[in-house]
């Protein structure tokens, strides 16, 4: 009879009737003909057949019978896969940390000895320097195998990782390179059933004292049961062999660490706000992968317990009692699980055994609370998909559309696009491609290689151009932009992973006819395609899978390629925004945030609807029938300035090659587009205008002088009068522009005048600001000069502010006008207003200055001036600078004036006593002023103005009898402040 197959150990030695009956001595391995058939099969696959044979050749032949080769991983591949992470180094560093290259070099420097193959294990020792002046370690290594896998790993280095340490890696190595250096030996049961029952207790006797403190107790409970007739180890046949190998029926599977992968994860996840702990699960998806490839059935029990880990993450707890989304690194980590489910789950290799246990596992995940949604967001409600009409991995007339497709493929939750058409790539992928395990670390990314792969029973067809045509269909396919922000990055993020799939596909004649047969479908497929005539409202856009069509169709049909990215060009939610007539709103951002805040993603599909029309304009650059249509498209369907500067600058740049001829279609492509952004951005004035305005003469000037006078005429359209006089005027009558003009005399004062109207209408529009400029560039013109200068005068009566005036007087003088600089001045103080307590006002520089001014013309000119600051300024200090300054010298004696008079004018004169008087009753009231409401802190600085003012009263004849008076006055009123008026006494008696 059969043993009880639920006692079976593993590795148990068959009983004397099994061993008479050929079944040998591992359990449970089936019928002796089985057995054999397994054996050849590995003796096929083994990295020694010879040495094996030769082996086995001096085994009895029941005995070779009896036993299942032994086996190893076939390559290094098998071990490197399992003993990184798929680690990817900083840029520059090299990759010593991977134990895959520190195993490789403890091989290399012969740190590998005593190997020992017992059966399906191996064992050997790793000698490892240690550090600076730490001894030499020594790691003794185990490890299991089973049919080219192994199964379990023991180090010293007690180093529980995902992977593989350096140690096992070594040793690993060794029994790849090294096969012939490695002691065989037969599993440990055969060489003790060879042994007679002296041999058998002798052995057991020397393995017990040679290890009696760890195995002793362990010896004695065994001797105890085996003594015992009636226990359960006398009931089963043979004994466990760990060096025998799996059975037949045994799980095929690498090595796992359940535990640590357990503890890993819920590690990661705790910090998850972290980039490199996000960057550390992704790898880990990256091994499932790895493990799904190689059909390891460890790919599904390490998704497993990640999938458990994450369901444990206690902010799904918290996300959900808030009502609020994941994070975004958390959404793009349950995507990533998601898909791995779907690799697992419809994988052909998976057992129906296996499946149906995951399909439970995956419902009874789905019915906990906190399995979050696929949007992520626990206050999620399904998207609003009412069919409306545009109102202009045109439309009115035609009637109504509505959405066909309410979920689209490419962003689906299950990525049904991206897995069959990568799955239908992976076919196509050229052997050497599949065993390339780390990706390229040199600067540019090596292309995959792909070849065609005829699909069985359709004549003509090729996996290939399956996988083309299934990624166009979904990328073209018109769908709903979802709701909510993940939903619809993630649609972006599919797009994109899409189209780089297929960038790294090079185009043959029979994919070529793939893309113009589907492009022709997208332009006539209605209501289904992206790229049909009608468009509902809030469809996804097709930029990003126009621009890929237009690259790869342009070298073979130009004609299809314009047609298919003009009617891409469409952003179809932007459409109704903007009644024909109606101005635009233009910011320079995204101009429909506020109207359309669903759109999370509009800036992002604006900007790569500017990347589609910049493709176009490049590539129809010498063409001006395409560049005329684009144009046109450009105009109609973008709507953003930013974005309409940067397909300006992009054309500009394209058409002024540095070692070739401007081309001017182009160049005035770039001109329209500048001059639009101009007049959408003119009462929106941004901190890029200036920016852009410099542009526009610069791409004006790369025209012609036509161009650039045209600007010049209608600036009123375009430019707000501070940019037109300080930079379209400057600018292009600067030496560098008319040098590259390269005009001739009358052309250039044709520019020049263009430039002078332009200057004074901006001055008569907006004086405070463009008086001064247009005076500068009208300086060499005199009928364009005084017609600046009149523009100033009358300004000035209607309200030019004393700043601008002084700042024009101050320009006056420097140009050697010192007659008008005095007449501005005269008008700016006139305006002017400064307080007893305004000794620091902004204006005080110009006042000194048109002082001094006046004084250097002469005594009539400074007579004329008095009243003026008598008026304007009640600042006692500043009223005795000045007096004291005009007291210095005679008038007229300054750098701008003649001489006029031998001495200096007295205080006591006219016309310096009227200034006198002022400075004195300015400092009487000012002390007064001070005094309602000094605090003791102020007592010195006080005293200090009482010793300005007495310089002051001394100026005039009997100023020190006005003094005299002033203090007995304050002393009288103020005695109260009795400190104050004590400090008074001491300094002034």
């Amino acid at each position: 009879m059969d043993p009880p197959a639920a006692k079976r150990s593993r590795g148990c030695p068959a009983g004397p009737e099994e061993r008479d009956a050929g079944a040998g001595a591992v359990r449970g391995r089936g019928r002796p003909e089985a057995l054999l058939d397994l054996s050849a099969k590995r003796v096929a696959e083994t990295w020694a057949f010879e040495q094996v044979e030769e082996r086995f050749s001096r085994v009895p032949e029941p005995v070779q019978k009896r036993i299942v080769f032994w086996s190893f991983p076939r390559s290094e591949r098998e071990i490197c896969m399992y003993s990184s992470l798929g680690y990817q180094p900083p840029e520059g560093e090299h990759d010593a940390r991977v134990p895959f290259t520190r195993g490789l070099h403890l091989l290399q420097s012969g740190a590998v000895d005593r190997v020992l193959q017992v059966g399906f294990h191996l064992s050997g020792n790793i000698r490892e320097l240690g550090g600076p002046g730490e001894p030499e370690r020594l790691y003794h290594v185990s490890i299991s195998f089973d049919r080219c896998k192994i199964t379990s790993v023991s180090c010293g280095c007690d180093n529980r990782d995902l992977f593989y340490c350096a140690h096992v890696v070594a040793l690993s190595l060794y029994r790849i390179r090294h096969a012939r250096q490695v002691e065989l030996r037969l599993p440990i049961s055969e060489t003790l059933s060879q042994m007679n029952r002296d041999q058998l207790q002798k052995f057991v006797q020397y393995l017990i004292s040679a290890h009696h403190t760890e195995v002793l107790p362990t010896a004695q409970r065994l001797a105890d049961e085996i003594l015992l007739l009636g226990s359960e180890i006398n009931l089963v046949h043979g004994a466990p062999d760990p060096t025998a190998g799996a059975g037949i029926e045994d799980a095929n599977c690498w090595h796992l660490d359940e535990e640590q992968i357990q503890e890993q994860v819920k590690q990661l996840l705790s910090n998850g706000g972290y980039y490199g702990a996000s960057q550390q699960l992704r790898s880990m998806f990256c091994k499932v992968r790895e493990m799904l490839r190689m059909r390891d059935s460890n790919g599904a029990r390490m998704l497993i317990l990640m999938t458990e880990q994450f369901l444990q993450d206690p902010r799904l707890a918290l996300w959900r009692q808030q009502g609020a989304g994941m994070t975004d690194k958390c959404r793009q980590l349950w995507d990533e699980l998601g898909a791995l489910w779907v690799c697992v789950v419809l994988s052909p290799h998976c057992k129906p055994e296996e499946r149906v246990s995951w399909l439970q596992l995956l419902g009874k995940w789905d019915k906990l609370d906190v399995c979050p949604l696929e949007e992520g967001n626990y206050s999620f409600d399904g998207p609003s998909l009412q069919p409306s009409v545009a109102l202009s991995p045109e439309l009115l007339q035609k009637g109504n559309t509505c959405i066909t497709n309410t979920e689209g493929w490419v962003g689906h939750p299950l990525d049904p696009i991206g897995c069959l058409c990568r799955a239908l790539l992976e076919a196509c992928r050229l052997e050497e491609e599949t065993l390339a395990l780390y990706p390229d670390s040199g600067p540019e990314k090596r292309k995959a290689a792909y070849q065609h792969v005829p699909v069985p029973g359709s004549p003509g067809e090729s996996y290939l151009a399956l996988a083309l045509e299934v990624a166009l269909l979904g990328l073209g396919q018109q769908r709903a932009l979802p709701e909510g922000l993940y939903a619809q990055d993630k649609v972006v993020r599919s797009e994109e992973q899409l189209l780089a799939l297929l960038e790294e596909v090079e185009l043959d004649e029979r994919l070529v006819q793939v893309l113009r047969k589907q492009a022709g479908l997208l332009l006539e497929g209605g209501p289904f395609s992206g790229f049909g005539e009608v468009l509902f409202r809030e469809s996804v856009p097709m930029h990003t899978c126009a621009r890929y069509l237009f690259t790869a169709l342009l070298p073979h049909d130009p004609d299809l390629a314009y047609r298919l990215a003009l009617r891409a060009m469409r952003l179809p939610v932007l459409e109704t925004a903007f009644p024909a007539g109606e101005p635009h709103p233009s910011p320079l951002d995204s101009i429909m945030n506020n109207r359309f805040p669903r759109w999370f993603i509009l800036g992002h599909l604006e900007t790569r609807q500017c990347e589609l029309a910049s493709a176009m304009l490049t590539a129809a650059k010498g063409d001006p029938k395409w560049l005329h249509a684009v144009l046109g498209s450009i105009q109609q369907n973008i709507h953003s300035p930013a974005l309409l500067f940067k397909l300006a600058q992009d054309a500009c740049k394209t058409a002024t090659p540095a070692s070739a001829p401007p081309d001017t279609t182009l160049l005035g492509i770039a001109l329209e587009l500048g001059l639009q952004v101009m007049r959408m951005t003119l009462n929106t004035m941004t901190w890029r205008r200036r920016e852009m305005v410099r542009w526009l003469v610069s791409c004006a000037t790369e025209i012609g002088p036509q161009a650039l006078m045209n600007i010049m005429q209608n600036w009123y359209s375009l430019f707000t009068p501070v940019e037109a006089a300080t930079i379209v005027a400057v600018t292009g009558t600067t030496h560098a522009t008319l040098s590259r003009l390269q005009l001739d005399a009358p052309r250039r004062e044709e520019l020049w005048a263009c430039a002078r109207t332009l200057a004074l209408q901006c001055a008569m529009k907006d004086p405070q600001n463009c008086a001064l400029p247009a005076l500068t560039l009208c300086e060499k013109n005199h009928a364009a000069f005084e017609a600046a200068y009149q523009i100033v005068l009358d300004a000035a009566a209607g309200g030019l502010g004393h700043a601008h005036l002084f700042t024009v007087a101050r320009y006056m003088e420097h140009r050697g006008l010192p007659l008008r600089a005095y007449k501005l001045a005269t008008l700016a103080l006139a305006q002017l207003s400064i307080a007893f307590n305004q000794d620091s006002h902004p204006a005080v520089n110009d006042v000194l200055w048109a002082c001094s001014l006046s004084h250097s013309l002469g005594r009539h000119e400074l007579s004329a001036i008095v009243p003026l600051i008598i008026r304007s300024i009640h600042c006692a200090p500043m009223l005795s600078d000045i007096l004291r300054r005009w007291t210095l010298s005679a008038p007229g004696l300054g750098p701008l004036g003649a001489r006029r008079a031998a001495k200096p004018l007295g205080a006591d004169r006219a016309p310096l006593c009227q200034l006198l008087d002022a400075a004195v009753a300015a400092y009487i009231a000012t002390s007064h002023s001070r005094l309602t409401h000094i605090s003791p802190r102020h007592y010195g600085d006080f005293i200090e103005f009482l010793g300005q003012a007495r310089e002051t009263f001394l100026l005039a004849p009997d100023g020190h009898l006005q003094f005299a008076q002033f203090l007995e006055n304050l002393k009288q009123t103020y005695k109260g402040k009795k400190k104050l008026m004590l400090l008074v006494r001491e300094r002034f008696g």
